[in-house]
């Protein structure tokens, strides 16, 4: 039950009794300090729940007129570019004015008292006060006697919360205990959402840091590419030509990564079989007229670093097809990425077409492609094997994802 939805402990007017006696005056104090001791634990629970800051506030002078049997409370929020104090809850007041009624925060008010000095102050007769000003807003209702103490967290002071009443009687210094308790825990816990605020408007800065660095360097290489792809296009030296296409095809697989990078909340770790799909859709661009199918059995989450790596094995293996099983024209390459373990992948890539010469050694060959493969899969802890068909080849990758 929340503090505005339980009824709150009738507590009879003292002053209004006829002749109290010592026993009656000692029961109600002692029930008002029990109800003064759950609020404040009541405050502490709703403190500790996310609560918004607004609904806190409204919750707090709520709580915080209860516990002093008071008719009006209000949450002043220190504005330090006019030296005023704004309004920014109350409970009691007259409509419009939360959001909008000011206190000057200087020392001559009771409320700037309290801010500048972080002393509590009771003022129990406003009509005689000579101490300090009594605020328009005070005498416009009507006030008689005021309490304000701090509202301070770890930075520098939220404002003041602030309690007054209408009716003669005086405020003590165990109202002060409870008054100065229910702001000790608003303090905390504005300052707690003012350190959170500040917390994501960092992480949110860095995510955008990163997402634009990815961008740029994602934007850098493809032009890189590009230039790579455009020079193989106008070589009229057909070996020349070939190593472009392929140095373009290395490029826009580790381009290829960091738009996945400034795409995905999480940059340590990429969709492989996403990942995959874009470099063998850019596959097709150097590998033409040959057709590449790509298939998935399941989505991985990679290490980005490992997913490169795995990138650029795909496209040495998918290059070498295209290569050598069809120099007469293109023909299908099959790409297929499946689960063999909980933590380890397998990824065939398979043509149909004139297959490898009988000597082949996967350790022997010196040729570039076949380097980068042994040197990236030896990173990854991965075993390659081969196998020839009937017709084509079938190189097939167990990789661990760890």
């Amino acid at each position: 039950m929340s503090s505005s939805d339980k009824p709150q402990t009738e507590i009879p007017n003292i002053e209004a009794s006829p002749s109290p006696t010592v026993a009656e005056t000692g029961g109600l104090d002692l029930r008002l300090r029990i109800r003064q001791q759950e609020i404040l634990a009541e405050l502490g629970v709703l403190a500790l729940q996310q609560t918004s800051l607004p609904e806190l506030l409204d919750s707090s002078v709520r709580m915080a007129a209860e516990g002093l049997h008071s008719d009006l409370s209000k949450i002043l929020e220190y504005i330090p570019g006019e030296n005023r104090l704004l309004m920014r809850a109350g409970v009691g007041w007259d409509p419009g004015l939360i959001g909008v009624a000011t206190i000057g925060a200087d020392l001559a008010s009771p409320s700037g008292y309290a801010l500048r000095t972080g002393k509590p102050v009771i003022s129990n007769h406003l009509e005689n006060e000579e101490r300090f000003r009594t605020p328009e807003l005070l005498r416009a209702h009507g006030v008689r006697r005021a309490i304000n103490v701090i509202l301070q967290g770890d930075g520098s002071p939220f404002g003041v919360l602030e309690v007054d009443s209408r009716s003669q009687g005086e405020f003590t210094e165990q109202d002060i205990s409870f008054l100065q308790g229910a702001a000790n825990i608003l303090g905390m816990a504005i300052e707690r959402q003012r350190y959170e605020h500040s917390l994501r408007a960092a992480v949110e800065h860095q995510q955008v840091l990163i997402k634009e660095i990815n961008h740029r360097v994602k934007n850098s290489l493809q032009l890189v590419g590009s230039m790579f792809y455009l020079r193989a296009k106008s070589a009229d030296d057909p070996m020349l030509a070939q190593a472009l296409q392929e140095a373009y095809g290395r490029i826009t697989a580790v381009a290829r990564v960091h738009e996945r990078l400034y795409r995905d909340p999480d940059v340590r770790v990429v969709d492989l079989s996403a990942y995959l799909t874009d470099v063998c859709n850019d596959l097709r661009e150097v590998t033409s007229p040959c057709e590449i199918d790509f298939k998935s059995s399941h989505q991985f989450r990679v290490d980005t670093d490992r997913a490169v790596k795995i990138a650029l094995v795909v496209g040495e293996l998918v290059t070498n097809a295209a290569k050598h099983a069809y120099p007469a024209g293109g023909g299908p390459i099959r790409v297929r990425l499946s689960e063999i373990a909980e933590n380890a992948v397998s990824i065939s890539v398979h043509d149909v077409g004139k297959g490898l010469p009988e000597d082949f050694d996967i350790e022997q060959s010196r040729g570039f492609g076949m380097t980068i493969i042994r040197t990236f899969l030896q990173q990854l802890g991965a075993r390659l094997s081969v196998r020839n068909l009937s017709p084509g080849v079938e190189f097939l990758a167990n990789i661990p994802l760890q």
